[in-house]
């Protein structure tokens, strides 16, 4: 057989038979791809060849870009096939893969993403890494048919020198990795003053094009406004928020967010939709509703998770990761209009209404160069006061009008082929997702995210478990697979701990009490937590690692989680481990505090006063229900409640709690105690004294 043609069956080559839809994708390509595993890495040593690792993900449209250049090209496939053995990874399926790699690749190169590409010797050493890599050499960048013939040039006549470098990146790995120390200053305002000193403040956000939502710095600077009474932190939250909503990074028609914006307003957006930015973007829309009452807030929350709900929730009550960028091979066709299209769709009155407000004042942001260019992308030109002076509109009615537009415009895209779906279910996602539908419920007062937060959570502990109860990762095609990740289990025990705060159901206590001991007897290593178990299987290198990316690290949530755990529980030994946690991280996180802003919280959280709320009564009374409704609606980053429900004999509390049991009510209403740091006050009965005692009336 030809070298340069693929070996893996009469239909495709070895991606065939896969679960993830990315790699499905590629099945047909005619570079012989190989998943990662023992084959790949055997056919490598065997033919002492160098492996070509290639890393993205479904809703990825530089991936998407690649592919089509590069990887659907037989010139392009010949040539990698007759050089490397070549292994196709879904970052989403296999985020320590991703993790691993993409910090080797930010060491070399000074910088990361996706589509991310490395080679690597036979054992799997680095030698080369990269991100997007054009088929042609252009404007300074190599391309394909120049890059693989020289690296194979390389490997025939330089290979100890490649080598080296391989064991070099890895060396420097090593060292980063294992940078530890005691005592450290992790106080929160070299990350505060980071942010306000990178902080646009025309526009929102942090630094210039692209801009990233970023949502677990928004939900850092909530915090820190809260503890330290800081408006300016206040301030930069709602620009943000404000400026996010107006811009085409939400999709006014369809409602949830794009991935990033591609310039600094807002304005023009890559258009993947990720479940995470979804949950992570509703949280800090919520807890900003929470912090300032304001019902716009809580309006972009309800209608990023009505999307969710509509376009990613699976009949299981999982949900799917992501919805693509491109349709009918364009980028952001189904998102984008224009002038003809909008039009088209309405009459004369209300196109020229459309165009003047939901394309923004100057009908700015036409899409990038290429057959979309005339088109443009859906944003406002500000809010609904602003367009009410500049069209001469009341308020109301001009909020009705468009309101019928957005309908009717919604019902004509609706026409248009949709953007792929990547219908996977990953149980560290629909744990955030099940987060912020229990937080926003509470918040809320709305029962029907409540129940969505318990049926993601029902499904991951559900269908999403192997024989011995601990997590598998992935859901689809009706098979789990993949043995869970740290993010697998502090993501899904964050999900547990708001459901509990939303039901005050102690059975989510319960599960998060038994994660926490598969997390602690198998992910625990030398004061921290690895990424992987360490009984995983196929795994590679175990990264322990506290940095943020696009949602907040394993180890950060679950520096939060055993703070709330602790205070929820009254297991005093679990303030040890969140020592151990800060210790182990220390030296890492005061490096560069911005980039571990939500470890902060917890380490912020751990050591300032934090309050435990027992409520004790007949749940079904009136006055435990006017409690527990006064309790749901401020901002309290700084507390847990507690129901200590005397409607039964036994109140379930009890069984997972120390302390709730000398927390007796005092019949008919509702009697609170407030401790601090497991030292309680005197029980009050009063909202305004209640609120007052943990620093929110």
């Amino acid at each position: 057989m030809d070298p340069g043609t693929p070996s893996g069956t009469a239909t495709g080559n070895h991606l065939v038979g896969q679960k993830s839809p990315y790699l499905l994708r590629h099945a047909q390509n005619p570079v012989d791809w190989y998943p990662w595993g023992k084959a790949a890495f055997e056919k490598a040593r065997s033919e002492d060849r160098p492996i070509f690792l290639s890393i993205g993900y479904s809703s990825c449209h530089w991936c998407n870009v690649m592919a089509e250049e590069s990887f659907s090209d037989p010139e392009v496939a010949s040539l990698m096939n007759r050089t490397f053995v070549s292994v196709k990874v879904d970052r989403e399926e296999r985020p320590d893969i991703d993790n691993l790699y993409m910090t080797i690749c930010q060491m070399m190169t000074g910088a990361g993403g996706w589509p991310l590409t490395v080679i690597l010797t036979p054992d799997r050493k680095p030698i080369f890494a990269a991100t997007y890599i054009p088929r042609e050499t252009r404007l300074g960048m190599s391309g394909m048919l120049d890059l693989i013939p020289r690296i194979d040039e390389l490997w025939r006549t330089r290979r100890k020198e490649l080598e080296r470098e391989g064991e070099r990146a890895m060396s420097l790995l090593n060292r980063s990795l294992g940078a530890r120390s005691g005592p450290a200053d992790l106080s929160a305002e070299p990350a505060y003053e980071h942010l306000l000193g990178a902080f646009d403040d025309i526009h929102g956000g942090f630094g210039g094009a692209p801009k990233f939502p970023s949502p677990h710095n928004l939900l850092f600077l909530l915090w820190y406004w809260k503890m330290k009474k800081d408006g300016a932190a206040l301030a930069m939250v709602e620009k943000t928020l404000r400026s996010m909503r107006l811009g085409g990074v939400f999709d006014q028609l369809g409602h949830g967010f794009h991935r990033y914006s591609t310039d600094s307003r807002w304005t023009v957006p890559h258009f993947e939709k990720m479940l995470y930015d979804q949950a992570m973007l509703a949280m800090a829309y919520t807890e900003a509703y929470q912090a300032t009452g304001k019902e716009e807030y809580a309006a972009t929350a309800r209608q990023t998770l009505d999307y969710a709900l509509s376009e990613l929730r699976s009949p299981e009550g999982g949900f799917f990761s992501s919805e693509d960028a491109d349709s009918e091979g364009e980028e952001g066709k189904f998102y984008l209009w224009s002038e003809e299209d909008v039009r088209a769709a309405l009459p004369a009155d209300e196109a020229e209404l459309a165009l003047k407000v939901l394309f923004g004042r100057e009908r700015a942001a036409p899409h990038r160069d290429g057959p979309l260019s005339r088109s443009y992308v859906m944003h406002l030109g500000g809010d609904l006061a602003v367009m009410s002076r500049e069209t001469g509109i009341p308020g109301a009615e001009l909020a009705a009008r468009l309101e019928g537009i957005r309908t009717k415009l919604l019902s004509e895209r609706a026409k248009r082929p949709r953007p792929l779906k990547d219908d996977k279910i990953l149980a560290d996602w629909n744990g955030l997702m099940a987060a912020a539908l229990a937080k926003a419920g509470r918040a809320f007062g709305e029962a029907r995210y409540v129940e969505a937060a318990a049926s993601a959570m029902g499904f991951i502990l559900g269908r999403m478990r192997d024989g011995e109860g601990r997590l598998l990762h992935r859901y689809r095609d009706g098979e789990a697979a993949i043995q869970g990740f740290l993010e697998d289990y502090s993501h899904t025990m964050w999900g547990l701990l708001e459901l509990y705060e939303a039901t005050f159901d102690a059975e989510y206590v319960r599960r998060a009490i038994e994660l926490d001991s598969v997390l602690v007897g198998h992910f625990w290593d030398d004061g921290g937590f690895a990424q992987c178990a360490d009984d995983f299987r196929d795994g590679v290198k175990r990264i322990k690692d506290p940095l943020d990316g696009a949602t907040p690290s394993g180890n950060s949530v679950a520096l939060l989680n055993t703070l709330r755990l602790a205070r929820i529980t009254g297991r005093t030994e679990l303030e040890e481990r969140l020592q151990k946690l800060q210790e182990c991280f220390a030296a890492r996180v005061s490096s560069a505090p911005y980039a571990h802003a939500f470890f902060l919280i917890g380490v912020g959280a751990s050591r300032n006063p934090f309050h435990e709320v027992v409520v004790s009564g007949d749940r079904r009374s009136a006055g435990v229900k006017e409690m527990l409704l006064a309790l749901s609606r401020p901002y309290l980053p700084d507390a847990v409640v507690l129901l200590r429900d005397t409607s039964a004999s036994d109140p379930p509390i009890d069984s997972v709690s120390s302390y709730t049991a000398h927390c007796p009510p005092r019949p008919p209403g509702a009697v609170v105690y407030v401790c601090k740091d497991y030292s309680c006050d005197l029980p009050v009965t009063d909202v305004g004294a209640v609120l007052k005692a943990i620093g929110s009336a």
